[in-house]
């Protein structure tokens, strides 16, 4: 027997009444018919109850834990879910069989496709259940100027693939419709005041509970408007060359949206006019250009920190920053956290896109990051801190990944974006890989063991 329930074995509570009356708004905008039908099934043990050992949900991005008093969950960091949820079998786009395709596990989509053209931001997730495992990801992606959609001018929308070992994935080239679609799930606001009017980039998703609605996924993405900044050194994801040293790039801010599936999103509005969770800073704060990436650590029930990055007016460089909320709507800035590296070092022009999780194995906090070289171009470090919020040092002078050194490999111009997983006995890095032409692609290394400081590309036509 089979009952369907919504999700409330360890999920994070939202105190605040502020959080529940805007999620119950939110909520509210949802499609009755798959709000009242598309919630996760569990099935029942035999005296009729729900096993919460069993059958625990512990939701995070990069296999950053949600604190629980569940003991299983606190032993296994990926959700655990039951063996009747519906994931399609991969049909397409698994890995390539040439050196130069080696890491390489997400391509762009067929031509024409509402991410032909560009894709990355990825934020993945591990389910864990009793015979099988699941594997989602979030990603932003790019059609050509030859869409015949309504909303063809938009740059960017987020959509949606799975797969049963994190390996091979099944994408879809449609908006999904119901709850076991994949595809596009998300597209750029069409109102004229909004912050994500232009593109849209995932960089979090977290499983929370507020008393009125007992869980919903909370997904927190980059919005950017028409709004154009300038910035004094080369930003390679969204600018417009000119020729001076003076870069231009579209104006982002953080935004937040909840669902029950997954996969239809209704926004959450913040403080802000434009309906972002956080403005820029004002005057000459180091973050008052933009705010990119907002990646969000659950820490305790009523303590969450958001990591995002902006770019450095003063100093000429980018930066990563903290905020930190209760309710997860409303932010307080706590100030930069990280900055550029030295002379010379992989990160001489700045850090960005942090990727933050608490390590299980010894309980410090971790941070993989893009850093910004001398030439624009950008690799994958490290960096550690024993609180999360302050003494953040880096765990290495170099990269724990770079460029891929083939002539033709597939990212052998850049790696961005890093998310890190926690796995049983290693570690995997998805990252975003350019290549010539900057052609984009989602790859994956794996560490040497538990060893954070070496990883490798995956080996081609990897199999789990």
């Amino acid at each position: 027997m089979i009952c369907s329930i919504r999700i409330t074995a360890t999920t994070t509570s939202v105190s605040a009444s502020s959080a529940t009356r805007r999620m119950a708004k939110a909520m509210v905008t949802l499609p009755a018919a798959w709000l009242s039908s598309t919630s996760i099934s569990f099935p029942r043990n035999q005296s009729g109850r729900l096993n919460p050992r069993r059958y625990s949900l512990l939701l995070t991005r990069c296999s950053t834990g949600i604190h629980s008093s569940n003991n299983a969950a606190r032993r296994n960091p990926a959700i655990e879910l039951d063996s009747d949820l519906y994931l399609p079998t991969p049909t397409s786009n698994s890995p390539h069989t040439s050196s130069e395709s080696e890491g390489l596990v997400f391509d762009l989509g067929p031509r024409d496709s509402w991410d032909s053209t560009e894709i990355g931001s990825p934020v993945v997730k591990r389910y864990i259940g009793d015979n099988e495992e699941r594997w989602y990801m979030w990603y932003h992606g790019r059609g050509s100027s030859s869409e015949s959609d309504a909303d063809q001018n938009n740059s960017g929308k987020i959509g949606l693939a799975v797969s049963s070992n994190g390996i091979h994935w099944t994408r879809g080239s449609q908006p999904v419709m119901s709850s076991t679609d994949v595809g596009v799930v998300m597209n750029c606001s069409k109102k004229w005041w909004a912050f994500d009017t232009r593109s849209i980039r995932p960089s979090e998703m977290v499983i929370m509970s507020s008393p009125m609605y007992s869980s919903v996924y909370w997904l927190y993405y980059t919005g950017f408007s028409s709004e154009q900044v300038e910035v004094s050194v080369q930003n390679p994801e969204r600018f417009h060359h000119e020729n001076t040293k003076i870069s231009k790039i579209f104006k982002s801010l953080p935004g937040l949206a909840c669902s029950q599936d997954g996969r239809h999103w209704a926004r959450i509005e913040g403080d802000h006019h434009t309906g972002a969770l956080l403005d820029v800073g004002s005057g000459k704060q180091w973050d008052s250009s933009f705010i990119a990436a907002p990646q969000v650590v659950v820490h305790a029930s009523d303590d969450m920190r958001m990591y995002y990055y902006s770019f450095d007016a003063e100093n000429g460089n980018f930066a990563i920053g903290v905020a930190r909320s209760r309710d997860g709507i409303r932010w307080v800035k706590l100030g930069k956290i990280m900055g550029r590296g030295k002379k010379g070092s992989f990160d001489e022009l700045g850090v960005r896109n942090p990727c933050v999780i608490k390590s299980r194995r010894d309980g410090n906090y971790l941070m993989a990051y893009e850093g910004v070289g001398a030439d624009g171009k950008s690799s994958i470090g490290l960096a550690a801190s024993e609180d999360g919020l302050k003494d953040w040092g880096r765990v290495q002078e170099e990269p724990i990944l770079e460029a891929s050194d083939v002539g033709h490999g597939w990212d052998n111009e850049e790696v961005r974006s890093p998310c890190m997983i926690e796995m049983e006995d290693e570690w995997r890095l998805y990252y975003v890989g350019v290549g010539k032409g900057g052609r984009t692609g989602i790859g994956m290394a794996v560490s040497e063991g538990s060893n954070i400081r070496i990883f490798g590309r995956s080996s081609p036509g990897l199999t789990l």
